[in-house]
């Protein structure tokens, strides 16, 4: 899966992002023409190579004209549905504007809508954030990781006062994102590089199994001794979600391709005299050992006793250590080993974008037909969660999404 990841090693912001792109080989001239299509008042925007403490960086600037009134998210939200963008560009921009509202309202408390953006609601802002979204597009990056997020330290003047870093609203949106400080003082992540990573990244902190393709670093404005504040970005590819099992296969590989089948073992044993607490135990146990499935069935045994029948299914290779957990976590002093074969459809996984975020969807197929399409339910909670919407109204976001965007074969439901 085509990944890119933010190095924030110097925090982030709009501009950095937009200049680490360019970094990582976007023509700018292609970028400024797309980004035209917004159609606002006379701007433009300059890319040059700076210096930071020894590291070739692009840094981003817009020049445009001052503005004298202040923006609502609506003012914004018209904006960029007015304009010539694709929709893909138009909803990502959109859901970072609107998380940043959201933001800024939950510290002032008041009704997003209501928001009035400062420093964000510029036109510079407006462009880094399209700008941004036009680059993802550009390198078709169908994921987003970020390492921990260095904030900076000290106090930071804003339109409201002088506060402490990271400000309110940008500690808001780093909810439940890895992050430190250091005695570099100065904000080094600021809300629209907050409103970005927050709204887009899907993991954070270290990489793994990735690929490192091309690394780009985009320049901060300000200029430290002896610190690179500098943005850097990573793309590559991240093979642990390229193909989350062996019967995952690419669109093209699973057009016509049919069932595998997988010899495998069930391990089975009766359980009449342990605690619902050690079950528990014993299947998130099998789940970190990697056995691809555990489940519970409620049966019963001689004199009528209620127990529970403990099943652990594996490859024939793992039979050994699922049959130790058993025995040493269980009172069982036996177990059933039987020889099974499991017969999988052909899957891809697909990302699809919604007006509350973006969303890995599974897509199995039978005879070159899709028969059924699942998302990720952890997924689904997150953007609710995260957007404080009901699950039900995000997955029927997701359902009509998957409509438009997986295309027009019919879908086969599994009927609950």
């Amino acid at each position: 899966m085509r990944t890119l990841y933010f190095d924030c090693f110097a925090g982030a912001s709009g501009n950095m992002i937009l200049g680490g792109l360019v970094s990582l080989g976007i023509e700018p001239k292609q970028l400024k023409e797309e980004i035209k299509k917004l159609n606002i008042p006379e701007f433009a925007v300059e890319f040059t190579s700076v210096n930071r403490s020894g590291i070739n960086s692009i840094h981003a600037k817009t020049i445009y004209q001052e503005e004298k009134t202040h923006r609502h998210f609506s003012d914004i939200k018209l904006i960029i549905e007015n304009s010539d963008l694709s929709e893909k560009v138009k909803l990502n921009a959109i859901e970072i504007f609107k998380n940043l509202a959201k933001a800024e309202a939950k510290v002032h408390g008041i009704d997003f809508e209501k928001v009035h953006f400062h420093e964000v609601g510029a036109t510079d802002a407006i462009i880094d954030v399209v700008g941004t979204c036009i680059g993802f597009e550009i390198l078709e990056i169908e994921k987003f990781v970020c390492s921990k997020i260095h904030v900076g330290s000290g106090f930071v003047e804003i339109a409201h006062g002088k506060y402490p870093v990271p400000p309110p609203a940008v500690a808001e949106l780093l909810h439940d994102i890895p992050i430190y400080s250091t005695e570099i003082e100065g904000e080094l992540i600021t809300p629209t590089g907050a409103a970005v990573i927050s709204t887009l990244c899907d993991e954070f902190g270290e990489l793994i199994d990735f690929q490192s393709k091309k690394v780009g670093y985009g320049a901060g404005t300000r200029e430290y001794k002896n610190f690179p504040n500098t943005l850097r970005l990573i793309l590559g590819e991240n093979s642990a979600h390229s193909r989350t099992d062996e019967n995952e296969y690419s669109l093209e590989e699973t057009d016509h391709r049919p069932p595998t089948t997988d010899h495998l073992l069930l391990l089975e044993t009766n359980l009449d005299d342990i605690s619902p607490e050690i079950l528990g135990f014993v299947m998130e146990k099998a789940f970190d050992m990697e056995a691809l499935d555990c489940w519970f069935t409620p049966i019963q045994m001689k004199k009528n006793r209620p127990a529970t029948m403990a099943s652990i299914l594996c490859k024939p290779s793992e039979k050994e250590k699922f049959a130790e957990l058993l025995y040493t976590e269980t009172s069982t002093i036996g177990i059933r080993i039987r020889q099974i074969e499991r017969e999988c459809l052909p899957r891809e996984i697909q990302r699809i974008l919604t007006e509350f975020g973006e969303i890995d969807v599974k897509v199995a197929r039978f005879n070159g037909k899709i028969v059924n399409v699942k998302a990720e339910f952890e997924q689904i909670r997150h953007l609710a969660n995260k957007n404080e919407i009901p699950i039900r109204e995000v997955e029927k976001e997701i359902n009509k999404q998957i409509e438009i965007q997986i295309g027009e074969e019919k879908l086969v439901r599994e009927k609950s």
